[in-house]
């Protein structure tokens, strides 16, 4: 009866994973379709953000079916991805419907499928933690809320650095048309930042108080790519108010710091639990 539970389960979380995935394309399709009829097209537009709800709750479903086992949390590599993706993609969705960020969801929509579909049929060695304490909770809640702000912010980047040459080299048709003026594109990549800064100073703040050795060999590298991540953004942050900082050097900022986040998360869990197959 137990074995036959556990594959009802895993049955169920595979279904509602590649449900998820159906409608996060369906959304992403959508929005294309939007985004080539112009943006008279409000009615596809609307429409992908529905669609993006139920890819969103199945998404979920699937990661808690997954992760949330009898012997602890299972926050292995592809977990933690697919768990950071969700929160990317929900959190984009979320502000997609007050602020000009819609575009960004057709780069995150294919990543969050990949991260879903890698997290469903991949595996990768990890042992459940079953005493999480509200003081650890606190600090890996921060992490994945600071990392999938910055994650944001580094599309948001991208996406400032494709429009940036596009008006550069006089491109002023095609993907410019369906863009936010660049202004304002710069202003929501520094308040992006700005949040994400400060939920990444609260996620180191209450790794100090509440890990036991955040120093310890097998954090050490977490520990020390995070500070210099952080300190990455806070000087992009001071050039933007007293020196003006804007534009390339903005993005090349910006992909700079998420690029030592990403290393110092998943590069470590990458090469512990799937090169040395230790748990990370």
């Amino acid at each position: 009866t137990t074995g036959c539970r556990r594959r009802v389960l895993s049955m169920t979380t595979v279904l509602s994973g590649l449900a998820a995935c159906l409608f996060y394309l369906a959304s992403l399709a959508s929005h294309l379709f939007a985004l080539h009829e112009g943006r008279a097209q409000q009615r596809s537009l609307r429409l992908a953000m529905l669609l993006a709800l139920p890819a969103l709750l199945l998404h979920l479903l699937s990661w808690l079916a997954e992760a949330v086992t009898a012997q602890g949390l299972d926050f292995g590599l592809f977990n933690a991805a697919s768990l950071l993706f969700w929160v990317v993609a929900a959190l984009a969705w979320g502000a997609s419907w007050r602020l000009p960020l819609a575009n960004l969801l057709l780069v995150v929509y294919p990543l969050t499928v990949v991260a879903v579909l890698c997290a469903l049929f991949l595996h990768s060695p990890y042992s459940p933690r079953h005493d999480l304490g509200w003081g650890i909770g606190a600090h890996i809640l921060l992490s994945v809320l600071a990392y999938s702000i910055l994650g944001i912010a580094a599309v948001q980047a991208v996406a400032l650095g494709l429009l940036i040459n596009r008006l550069k080299h006089r491109r002023l048709h095609g993907v410019v048309d369906v863009m936010p003026p660049l202004q304002t594109m710069e202003y929501l990549l520094f308040r992006l930042i700005w949040t994400g800064e400060v939920l990444l100073a609260l996620a180191i703040l209450t790794g100090a108080l509440f890990l036991e050795n955040m120093f310890a060999q097998h954090l050490a590298h977490k520990t020390v790519l995070s500070i210099v991540a952080w300190l990455v953004f806070a000087v992009l942050l001071w050039g933007k108010h007293r020196l003006g900082w804007r534009g390339t050097t903005a993005v090349r900022w910006t992909l700079t710091g998420f690029g030592l986040l990403i290393l110092a998360y998943f590069g470590s869990k990458f090469v512990l639990e799937l090169l040395l197959q230790r748990p990370a």
